[in-house]
């Protein structure tokens, strides 16, 4: 009689396979992450980003950790948040203005404002719920488990509540939860580089990419500082000049393309260039974007100027 395989041994893989997938599927899907990264790039409002506050996502991690999410649930529920609080703040912007005077007006907005604030606690752990169910595996957060959790922070929502949460989430972002993370852009990169003859292996590249990206989510804002400070060559950017560099902000293509480049630095620095080179021939992201990304995280890693210097010689 054949014995049967653990369910948490078969639903859990801590890294993925590199190298069993289809070139054509491989082609599809860059194509389709590209056309999705347009798509979300083309439609940007001014609060994006606002929402991914390094407090915010240290919770976001730590909690998922608690739960034992795997790495695709914790950067999805991150995303999850940002798009449903950006919603809440669209809403607070359109309130209806007709017919009614600015004192009303104005009570209207407070009262969405508190309500998010009020609410905001509950909004997360709804946001780590649905993200721990599209990842499909056993360690789906359970309604038990998140009320328990709420209470020991003094919160009194009950079951019911919670399920109201969750519905408001998928309500408000029109049940498009599915949505692709930055580690999907990079892990289907490194899988392209695999096909392409890339000579630094995969799973340690891989490792490397999961640590800088949690980095990066928790340094985001001054990372990409740096970044805009290297752009315009100018400490002190203007407001348009901000308001353009929001775009770069959101690419999720030059992000991975970027975190890929300064892991394969961090690990090998004589492949590094090669790296480059490849990344810019899958995506057409210019090497100089690339090499300048990697100092920018560099920089706030170890202080180091090496990409950038080495680039520019």
């Amino acid at each position: 009689m054949v014995s049967r395989v653990p369910a948490a041994s078969r639903f859990s893989s801590p890294d993925p396979l590199f190298g069993d997938v289809a070139p054509e599927i491989i082609e599809d899907t860059l194509i389709h992450l590209a056309m999705e990264n347009e798509q979300h790039l083309s439609v940007l409002h001014g609060p994006a980003g606002c929402c991914r506050e390094p407090q915010t996502v240290e919770f976001i991690f730590l909690l998922s950790e608690k739960w034992h999410l795997d790495q695709p649930a914790k950067y999805q529920a991150v995303e999850l948040l940002e798009r449903f609080m950006i919603k809440q703040i669209e809403q607070i912007c359109t309130s209806p203005r007709q017919n009614i005077t600015s004192d009303e007006q104005g009570r209207s907005q407070n009262s969405l404002q508190e309500q998010i604030y009020d609410t905001f606690v509950l909004r997360l752990v709804s946001c780590i719920q649905l993200a721990s169910k599209l990842s499909l595996h056993y360690n789906a957060v359970n309604s038990d488990t998140a009320v328990r959790f709420l209470q020991s922070l003094k919160y009194s929502y009950t079951k019911q509540e919670l399920l109201e949460s969750e519905l408001a989430v998928l309500e408000t972002l029109q049940f498009q939860i599915n949505v692709s993370t930055p580690l999907a852009y990079i892990e289907l990169l490194l899988e392209v580089l695999g096909h392409n003859g890339c000579l630094l292996p995969a799973k340690p590249l891989h490792q490397m990419c999961v640590q800088l990206l949690d980095f990066f989510y928790l340094k985001r804002d001054t990372i990409y500082d740096t970044l805009l400070n290297i752009a315009i060559e100018n400490l002190t950017p203007s407001e348009l000049q901000i308001a353009k560099f929001l775009m770069v902000k959101e690419d999720l293509m030059l992000l991975a393309v970027g975190i890929i480049s300064t892991s394969a630095f961090i690990l090998n620095p004589e492949h590094w260039k090669k790296v480059v080179e490849h990344l810019n021939c899958i995506t057409g992201i210019t090497s100089q974007s690339i090499s300048e990304f990697s100092y920018a995280v560099l920089k706030h890693i170890i202080g180091s100027t090496t990409p950038k210097q080495h680039h520019r010689r």
